[in-house]
């Protein structure tokens, strides 16, 4: 996943969802401590550089204005990365400036007119590079718009100075803004109370109401609340608090802390939730310790009549459900309820009649607003002769997974099929599309992914999102929102929940049926959006990780909402999800998005859970170690704890920075793949032939080698991003890099499109491929590393490219049959080190690659050489020549006419032989 990135002006407005989102906490470039006195304000003035308006064109509905003073030079390098508690966040611009600095001037709805909005100051990414994070202040800091007055044009402002982390009310400094830092409950009887200012009075406040059963205690900006009698979850608990100088703010109480083990093991809910279908009856159970009361709604409609006024529809009854032990709440209702859509109206401390759909609801009306009621035995949830579809048998070592977006497929012009087809799952397989040029015609779509080979196919994510599931602007699908909910966008008909079913099914059932297993990749570690989402409302702070020392939400995705795998009921959430989608669509395998913010056990649990539905399924995921809010000595499913790992693996960056760069950044260095001048060190990548995941395991069951994936650039792109223009070379290039990844021990996988050469050209608005300006000997476009948000014609796979690159397509169908058909290439980490057949081995002071393997009934030899070849080794003048006696080539990619009994290996070159 991606992290997100928005670029915003007081008018343009981006709004993208992902997965790739959020803010990011690394260390800053000017940051310092707050001083204990004002500082003076800075004499220098603005910057030219800054070139902002200077006359405020006012908005018509309330907004704030951030105004940022520096004491150096260079205000136009400078943004803000601002996001609302637990929502995706983004980077803005400065659009104006005064005397005091530069102003952020933006309206409140941009951010669903929260109370509260989080801010840093930092480099923009067009200055810094993408994913640079080079702040003013380290720290995270926020705004409390309820500690503020707004001026006569319904504006907040707040003041700040470089390098300082004070939040300013006026631009004199002589006062910062009064804040509730922290303000929870400690365990079932005491409240904590901790404010940036000095406090004069504080008041304990239930369900709306002064209390006195408490006792209040403490100084100065703390005070610590002692309650009389242990909390009752129902209740609703605030502190009015009053500061020394007048201003005040009613802060609701936090409950995390109470989510302890002891609350697991009190409500844990060991049974099935969600609408439980038959014909005579349909039980509904949905799990909330906190609620009062829960009422179900049952609608005729999926559609609300605010998305359609003709189909909508918004007539419901309405049921009071029971609440029983565990923190269930259940209600029966008899008869065939089948088709019906149904949501939860709930009711506790945190949330009045808020309607929310059953997180563990199987289908929903269009854009995921109704929970829908399936009966998955019907003929409307199955294709025929589903009940013959089966799960794949080919071992994960021997499969070559194919990586795509359901969209990419049959966005193209190119891909020739039926055009209401296009972006959709029966895109993904309509059969017989042709694409013809130059009186050349290629097969494109299904059966260009038939004939290239691969044998698994992973799908972006394509649950429930976040969308327009109508009028859909292409998103790579990391805004979860109902996850055991097929995306509508993809079906023909979002409007009916049966639709989205059915059609998804069509589409695993032929690539099943072509011998291709079906891996879906899913996002369990953060939601769209953590305010107001199902499991926000039923549970308020269960199921997300927040930070001790602040009680904001975790931010290790990104994405501003770190799910709680830890915690007994989503770890069970994830367990119930993961093995619905495996029964109910009969999957191969899972990839995990973010795996490493999961922690082990929930992993290893998982997988175990899914292995008794499948003993062959395929489990694997993101292993980054990143910084999450979670209790010290949790073991997490990152790379440091691979050999504990039981069923599933990860994928092998170590191999695949070696091969591109030594990193995916900075995106110019060139790698063993493409550097013509000194050669990379090898030892990751002979680890990575050999099935080694550098310093982490030996196993190959539990390794995914690739070059690239839909993050980043394209093998093609990488290259240009290296300011490598020879089209030549970058095919070439290409094909070193993925023989690598095709002759490992391990799982390979590769990026669709990789065998044509494929591209990500940036458009402009008018549809427009943008030129490179730095390139002037010829036309080089512009290219995306990171395309979430892109558009379509960006994503697409063009198969214009299979025509113009016949060659490339020929060698990854060879490469691909002897990933998948050579015993020697699928080997356990134990037959690895006893074999006498193979053998991974760097040649020529690291410049060649040279792999032996057998069989299939055949003997093979293997030599991949650098770009360095001859410009670095010390015997360079001596070529490198290979004998041929008694050997065939299998496989040349530069399809050397040979003359005599050897060949000379040439820079860029893949040599396969066999006998």
């Amino acid at each position: 996943m991606k992290k997100k990135l928005i670029l915003l002006g007081l008018i343009s407005f981006l709004a993208a969802s992902l997965g790739a989102c959020g803010k990011k906490k690394e260390s800053g470039e000017e940051g310092g401590d707050d001083p204990i006195d004002p500082p003076a304000p800075s004499t220098e003035p603005l910057p030219s550089d800054a070139n902002y308006p200077t006359t405020i064109e006012y908005l018509d509905e309330p907004g704030f204005q951030i105004h940022y003073q520096r004491t150096k030079p260079g205000y136009a390098d400078w943004g803000l990365w601002l996001w609302s508690e637990g929502k995706d966040g983004g980077e803005y611009e400065f659009n104006y400036q005064d005397d005091y600095g530069t102003i952020a001037y933006y309206p409140l709805s941009y951010f669903g007119n929260p109370h509260s909005l989080g801010f840093i100051v930092k480099k923009l990414f067009k200055v810094a590079g993408d994913g640079n994070w080079q702040k003013d202040f380290n720290d995270d800091r926020f705004i409390d718009f309820d500690m503020l007055q707004k001026d006569e044009h319904d504006i907040y402002h707040v003041y700040l100075q470089s390098g300082k982390g004070a939040v300013y009310v006026n631009p004199e400094k002589s006062a910062t803004m009064s804040a509730v830092n922290l303000c929870e409950f400690v365990n079932s009887t005491g409240i904590r109370l901790v404010c940036n200012n000095p406090l004069e009075e504080v008041k304990l406040m239930v369900n709306g109401v002064e209390s006195s059963d408490c006792t209040i205690t403490g100084e100065g900006n703390k005070r610590n609340v002692k309650l009389n009698k242990e909390m009752d979850f129902s209740s609703a608990y605030a502190l009015y608090v009053k500061f020394v100088g007048g201003a005040s703010v009613t802060k609701t109480v936090s409950i995390r802390k109470l989510y302890t083990e002891e609350f697991d093991s009190t409500y844990k809910y060991d049974g099935e939730l969600g609408a439980i279908y038959s014909s005579e009856k349909t039980t509904f159970r949905v799990w909330s310790p906190v609620s009062k009361s829960i009422k179900l709604r049952i609608y005729n409609s999926g559609t609300p009549t605010s998305v359609d006024s003709i189909k909508g529809d918004d007539a419901f009854e309405e049921y009071e459900m029971t609440a029983n032990e565990k923190g269930l709440f259940e209600k029966e209702l008899s008869g065939d309820l089948e088709g019906k859509y149904y949501t939860y109206v709930v009711n506790n401390a945190f949330f009045k009649d808020r309607e929310v759909v059953d997180p563990y609801a199987k289908s929903a009306g269009v854009n995921g607003l109704r929970g829908m009621i399936v009966d998955f035995s019907s003929s409307k949830a199955n294709p025929t002769n589903w009940n013959e579809v089966t799960y794949s048998t080919v071992d994960k070592k021997h499969l070559t997974i194919y990586e795509t977006h359901v969209a990419d497929i049959s966005s193209s012009d190119t891909w020739n099929g039926t055009a209401s087809n296009s972006k959709k799952f029966k895109g993904m397989w309509e059969s017989g599309t042709t694409y013809t040029e130059g009186g050349k015609t290629v097969k494109t779509g299904f059966d260009h992914i038939k004939e290239l080979g691969i044998n698994a196919i992973q799908i972006i994510p394509f649950f429930d999102q976040a969308n327009n599931e109508v009028d859909t602007p292409f998103n790579w699908g990391y805004n979860p929102l109902n996850y055991n909910v097929v995306e509508g966008a993809y079906s023909s008909n979002p409007f009916d929940g049966y639709t989205r079913i059915l059609e998804l099914k069509e589409m695993i059932q032929a690539y099943k049926d072509a011998g291709i297993a079906v891996i879906m990749d899913v996002v369990y570690n953060h939601v769209s959006g953590l305010s107001g989402s199902n499991f926000d409302v039923l549970m308020p702070y269960y199921y997300f990780r927040y930070n001790d020392s602040t009680g904001s939400a975790s931010s290790g995705s990104g994405c501003g909402n770190d799910t709680a795998s830890e915690k007994a009921m989503f770890r069970k959430f994830m367990i119930d999800s993961t093995a619905f989608w495996a029964r109910e669509y009969k999957l191969d395998g899972f990839r995990f998005d973010l795996m490493g913010l999961h922690d082990l056990s929930t992993m290893n649990t998982l997988t175990n859970n899914l292995r008794g539905i499948n003993n062959n399924i395929t489990v694997f995921g993101e292993p980054w170690m990143l910084s999450t809010a979670i209790a010290s000595g949790t073991k997490m499913a990152d790379q440091s704890q691979t050999n504990s790992f039981y069923g599933f693996g990860q994928f092998n960056d170590k191999g695949r920075d070696a091969i591109l760069s030594g990193g995916l950044s900075p995106a110019y260095t060139k790698g063993w793949m493409n550097s013509e001048k000194n050669p990379v060190n090898t030892d990751y990548i002979v680890e990575m032939m050999k099935g080694i995941t550098h310093s982490v395991t030996n196993d190959p069951n539990k390794t995914i080698n690739y070059a690239t994936c839909h993050d980043n650039y394209t093998l093609h792109d990488r290259g240009i991003a290296a300011s490598i223009y020879d089209e030549v070379k970058l095919e070439k290039a290409n094909i070193v890099a993925n023989s690598i990844v095709m002759l490992s021990q391990g799982t390979s996988f590769m990026l669709a499109g990789e065998e044509m050469l494929r591209t990500k050209i940036v458009y402009d608005n008018d549809g427009n491929p943008v030129v490179n300006k730095d390139v002037t000997e010829q036309v080089v476009y512009e290219v995306s590393e990171n395309s979430y948000s892109s558009s379509y014609k960006t994503n697409e796979i063009n198969y214009s490219w299979k025509v113009n690159h016949p060659e490339l397509f020929g060698i990854y169908q060879k490469l691909v049959a002897l990933k998948q058909n050579v015993s020697d290439l699928g080997l356990n980490e134990s037959e690895i080190k006893e074999s006498t057949t193979f053998k991974v081995e760097a040649l020529r002071n690291g410049t060649i690659l040279k792999a032996q393997f057998a069989g299939n009934g055949k003997s093979y030899e293997a030599y991949i050489a650098s770009a360095s070849l001859y410009t670095y080794s010390e015997d360079s003048a001596d070529p490198f020549n290979i004998d041929l006696s008694g050997w065939n080539i299998y496989l040349d990619s530069q399809n050397q006419s040979i003359s005599g009994s050897s060949l000379k290996l040439n820079p860029y070159e893949v040599l396969v032989l066999d006998k």
